[in-house]
């Protein structure tokens, strides 16, 4: 889908911000340019769409030489989101979406319709936002316009220069995680920049690591955690792999898929049988279709007769999605020492515990040793 060969770019009077970087990035993968700034990885990015024009070597965009493309016609069809957003401040959320369709011609119809998918697409589907001005959203809620924007015309491809970076981190993991969500289902060829290594692998299928200029490393997340190139990648890596690597599995790997459940309208004695019976000292209390409510411990089961009298309430969970290390945070800031899995419905679909994060822990630790 892109191809980069022996791409350089040298600015007038010599600064050489680029030199010689080839990689490919395929159809529907997220490639992250990551690295240190200063690196080249903003510079590699706009030389994709002609925003910075290249020195010497070649970027092919499905084969074509992109010098070889109307530069207008180029940037159409090629969305681009930015970490200070660039919303047009005089036009509504509705008109900055439309932006790239308005351009392109496409009728008043059509663009009514891709704007309401896109809202919906990015959770602003409500109705609520659609004639408001940027000057009117949350932070994050720009950020969603402009990532909507983005995809206004929809493009085959897509650049974000660290589209979350100026946000709050509780803000930018959801925004991540709805990106991906939405990746799942749109599969655009994503060029992705950050500095930011866990939001590197998080994000990226591929791994793009520059310094000074230089292509140091392009390889999966796992192999750049655990097969640095040279000194440079190892030390920008660091030194907790380990805990990195839990980025880079899901919840569903570990969790325990069945675990025994109680109802409120159960007695404390029967929780205690059950608890007894399969050795553990919390259990997950849930109501009608398994949705869950709350947690109910060994030491609170004299305190009263009913389970709806001594459980303990909570909207803390994750899903089968969710990456360890987040899960693991959530767990931390319960002081719990397992942490719910539900679906969109809050329906119980499993139970992540310490122990199983430690096992992760340790297999992520004997592959970075084995590799």
């Amino acid at each position: 889908m892109i191809k980069l060969d022996r791409v350089t770019k040298v600015y007038p009077g010599g600064t050489e911000a680029v030199r010689e970087a080839s990689f490919e990035v395929e159809k529907g993968e997220i490639c992250v340019l990551l690295g240190p700034s200063g690196c080249g990885k903003t510079t590699t990015m706009k030389m994709i769409n002609l925003l910075i024009h290249i020195t010497a070597g070649k970027i092919y965009i499905d084969g074509v030489d992109n010098t070889k493309i109307d530069e207008d016609e180029l940037r159409r069809n090629i969305g681009y989101a930015i970490q200070d957003i660039g919303l047009f401040p005089h036009m509504t959320v509705r008109q900055n979406i439309e932006t790239v369709p308005v351009l392109k011609g496409w009728t008043k119809a059509e663009r009514a319709k891709r704007v309401e998918t896109l809202l919906e697409l990015v959770g602003m589907g409500s109705g609520e936002f659609i004639d408001k001005y940027p000057s009117e959203l949350s932070g994050g809620q720009r950020q969603r316009v402009g990532v909507a924007r983005a995809l206004g015309a929809d493009p085959p491809i897509l650049l974000m220069d660290e589209p979350f970076g100026a946000i709050d981190p509780i803000t930018r993991a959801r925004l991540q995680d709805e990106f991906l969500k939405i990746q799942r289902e749109i599969k655009k060829t994503v060029v992705f920049v950050t500095h930011d290594i866990h939001e590197a692998i998080k994000m990226g299928d591929k791994i793009a690591l520059m310094n000074e200029g230089e292509l140091v490393q392009y390889d999966t997340p796992a192999n750049l955690l655990y097969r640095p190139k040279n000194g440079f990648v190892e030390k920008f890596v660091g030194a907790d792999r380990a805990l990195k690597g839990l980025q880079l599995i899901r919840v569903k790997e570990f969790m325990w898929g069945f675990p025994p459940t109680v109802k409120t309208d159960e007695t404390a004695q029967a929780a205690r049988q059950r608890m007894k019976r399969e050795g553990i000292n919390q259990m997950v209390v849930v109501g009608e279709g398994r949705k869950f409510l709350g947690w109910v411990e060994w030491a609170d089961l004299e305190k009263g007769k009913m389970v709806s009298e001594i459980m303990k309430p909570s909207s803390d969970v994750a899903t089968v999605d969710t990456v360890l290390n987040e899960a693991l945070s959530i767990m931390l800031s319960t002081r719990l020492n397992n942490l719910a899995i539900v679906n969109e419905d809050n329906r119980l679909e499993g139970m992540l515990s310490f122990d199983a994060i430690r096992k992760a822990l340790s297999e992520t630790a004997q592959r970075g040793e084995s590799e």
